[in-house]
């Protein structure tokens, strides 16, 4: 069994259009201003490691959007000791990574194949992201969980999302457990986090990106939406002996629900049941790419 293999996630059907939508003009203005901040962060270079950096481009990013930060009075980084912090969070869009860079400045770690996209991949990449290898199984998992390690032990602070691929909604999707081990090894607290994003008050799909959709989609349903804010909640360092109880406490603290209710088996969504009672089946995962070393990568691209 590959210990990388990923639940199938939503269908791309359980991302909905807003209701109410910005006209033409706004939504052009918003493209164009986007457009700007990322020209603006593929010319800083080097410089967009820069914590503060890169923490004000995001925000800019997300001012750009049309989309509102709506962020806790926690810190992502568990202060204390100088060690650093495992962040573990629910994984909904792309606009997550986006979202927690505009609340502190944290290292990612992401599938190989991001490190190829265009644009995304030049700055992910600048940004210090670690790239695995998804397809590598069982021979891989040891030397990511101590590479891993060694990165927390220096002090760093990295964020992963342990779901390993995208959910409409906190709740779906279980948390692998080999990103916990590498915390236990570096003894370096682990800090659950929840992503939301609403339109008004209501808990909204907008944003998401699933299935086999076209980033371009996802994006024209955020730049057309009126209203829409993300929420990002860190929660209290949660703590456990053993990595399967890490996890388990984890989900609990980023879903608000009891450990005891953590999937064990892969869940398939309502509506993804419905696709495959019509023959069409559950999306299938994003593929995987080449091994990569989990070291901070400031190269150019």
């Amino acid at each position: 069994m590959n210990p990388w293999a990923v639940d199938a996630g939503c269908p791309r059907s359980c991302a909905e259009r807003a209701a109410v939508r910005v006209d033409a003009a706004e939504a052009a203005r918003r493209y164009a201003a986007l457009a700007r901040e990322v020209g603006g962060a593929l010319a800083l270079g080097e410089r967009l490691a820069d914590g503060d950096t890169a923490r004000a481009r995001a925000r800019r990013v997300l001012r750009a959007l049309g989309v509102r930060l709506d962020a806790g009075p926690v810190p992502l980084r568990v202060p204390g000791g100088g060690a650093g912090t495992l962040v573990v969070a629910n994984h909904v869009s792309w606009l997550d990574v986006v979202a927690l860079l505009a609340v502190e400045p944290v290292a990612f770690v992401a599938k190989r194949e991001v490190g190829r996209w265009p644009v995304v991949g030049t700055l992910a990449r600048r940004l210090g992201t670690r790239f695995i290898d998804r397809e590598g199984g069982r021979r891989e998992l040891p030397l990511m969980v101590r590479e891993l390690a060694g990165t927390l032990a220096d002090g760093h602070t990295v964020l992963v999302f342990p779901q390993a691929t995208t959910w409409c909604s906190p709740s779906g999707g279980r948390f692998r457990r080999a990103v916990f081990q590498a915390a236990l090894d570096a003894g370096v607290p682990v800090r659950p986090v929840t992503v939301t994003y609403r339109l008004g008050r209501a808990e909204s799909t907008v944003p998401a990106f699933l299935g086999d959709e076209g980033f371009g989609a996802s994006l024209g349903r955020v730049v057309s939406a009126r209203g829409l804010s993300v929420r990002v909640e860190a929660h209290a360092p949660v703590h456990g002996a053993d990595r399967k109880e890490l996890a388990q406490a984890a989900w609990a603290a980023v879903t608000g629900r009891s450990r005891t209710a953590v999937p064990r088996t892969r869940p398939v969504p309502l509506r993804a049941a419905a696709l495959t009672e019509a023959g069409r089946g559950p999306w299938p995962a994003p593929a995987a790419d080449p091994p990569a070393r989990l070291v901070p990568d400031r190269r150019t691209g």
